[in-house]
């Protein structure tokens, strides 16, 4: 099983559609099972799209009351991949007043039922520290298998990751006693002891980067960006984690412009794995 996860900084970015085809020949290339993207935007003034074409493109309505437009990051996506994914998408806060901004999962897969929720203690939509996580089941060779997408804040931040993991935690109970697959960008770095991702491997997770049997540095962000500022290091912020240890073939840092092309502000993790 392949999977990807990558924080698109969509509609952020210069030369988004040229980015948006360097992303979906990459994902052509390598056929991912399973792709969880976060900050995909849609401009808040753009028509909707119309349902017969969401039909087309196998989307699974998690909440009717979403409304997705016509430069949908996922649903543009969509139209240049040659594999045809079943996918969902919801709207965490608006940015710029300008975007909505969301998390969307696709899969090789029927998605057999979808969820979201907040995992942040603000509901304010117009406010960006405003968190929510996506959760979708799907079969995989007659397994059920969780997957959750979710894009949260920092360790020191006023809207603090420890009470949004404790909320996801909350969540995906339900639903302990299966594969649960958890991507996404938890903006807390591997390497700093005593803070984000300390406290969620004490939850009894496991690092996929961790178990994989090649892997290289792990890194997703290289230099200065929203949200790290001041950051002059190379981070490892973005994961690949499931609540069961996994057999693990490869951990590789992607779209990192040798492995596929640089599209986001974020680099990418895909993984190659066995499903147990």
């Amino acid at each position: 099983m392949k999977c990807l996860t990558l924080n698109t900084h969509s509609w952020h970015e210069i030369n988004q559609l040229e980015k948006i085809s360097q992303l979906a020949d990459y994902i052509n290339q390598q056929q991912f099972d399973i792709i969880a993207l976060q900050e995909v935007n849609q401009s808040m003034s753009e028509p909707q799209v119309d349902i017969s074409a969401l039909d087309i493109s196998r989307y699974y309505a998690t909440d009717s009351n979403i409304t997705i437009r016509q430069n949908n990051f996922a649903y543009v996506l969509l139209q240049q991949l040659s594999s045809d994914y079943h996918w969902t998408w919801v709207p965490t806060h608006q940015t710029r007043h300008t975007y909505d901004e969301g998390l969307a999962i696709l899969s090789r897969t029927p998605i057999v039922q979808a969820s979201y929720d907040f995992v942040s203690q603000l509901q304010d939509y117009n406010n960006y520290r405003t968190r929510r996580l996506l959760i979708v089941q799907t079969e995989v060779n007659g397994q059920s298998v969780w997957i959750a997408d979710g894009h949260y804040g920092w360790w020191h931040d006023e809207e603090h990751f420890r009470g949004q993991w404790d909320r996801t935690e909350q969540l995906l109970s339900p639903y302990q006693d299966q594969l649960i697959l958890m991507l996404g960008d938890l903006n807390n770095v591997a390497e700093i002891r005593d803070e984000g991702y300390d406290y969620v491997m004490s939850k009894g997770w496991f690092d996929t980067y961790t178990l994989a049997k090649v892997k290289d540095d792990g890194h997703t962000v290289v230099k200065a960006i929203a949200g790290w500022e001041n950051n002059a290091t190379s981070l490892r912020i973005d994961y690949i984690l499931a609540n069961r240890p996994l057999s693990v073939h490869s951990s590789a840092v992607a779209l990192n412009g040798v492995n596929g092309a640089i599209v986001s502000d974020h680099l990418g993790v895909a993984v190659e794995l066995d499903l147990e």
